[in-house]
Parts: C-alpha cells; structure tokens; sequence
C-alpha cells in the first residue's frame, strides 16, 4: 500500500477534527489554530489527539507536541510517524 502524502495526511486530520467537534470541514485549514477555531482547551485537544493517534496508528510523544496548536504542524507530526 502506498503511503499517504503530506495533503492526504492533513485532510485526514480536519476531516476527524470536525467530526469530533461538530465543525463544518469547509471552515477548516491547515493554518488554523485548533483551540482557536475550535473553541476547545487542552482537556478536548487531548482527546483530539488520543482518537489521531489511533486512527493513524502512531504515538506522539508530549515533547513533540509541546507548542503544537496549529493543525498544518499537528498532520506533520503524525505524517513523520507513519
């Protein structure tokens, strides 16, 4: 199975951002900060995070995700560990 480019790994992340939080997947882009745009705190975005990190099949180390809160870096992170 080829693996999936930079984009597809990206849309992947908005897709399931706005599903878990009831957002329209149009309203989200790769530079929008997602406490921001999706009006979560951390508790949430961990959530966000845990449900990624299962759906892709990777584990994101908290120092590697220090700082993190735009989705563009967020799909960058996952992509290296797939």
């Amino acid at each position: 199975m080829p693996s999936k480019t930079e984009a597809e790994t990206l849309s992947e992340v908005l897709d399931l951002a706005a599903a878990q939080f009831q957002v329209p997947r149009a309203d989200l882009s790769g530079g929008d900060d997602f406490f921001a745009k999706l009006g979560i705190d951390s508790l949430k975005a961990l959530e966000m995070l845990t449900r990624l990190e299962n759906h892709f099949g990777v584990e994101l180390p908290d120092y590697e995700m220090q700082g993190v809160s735009d989705f563009g870096t967020l799909a960058d992170r996952i992509h290296a560990r797939l």
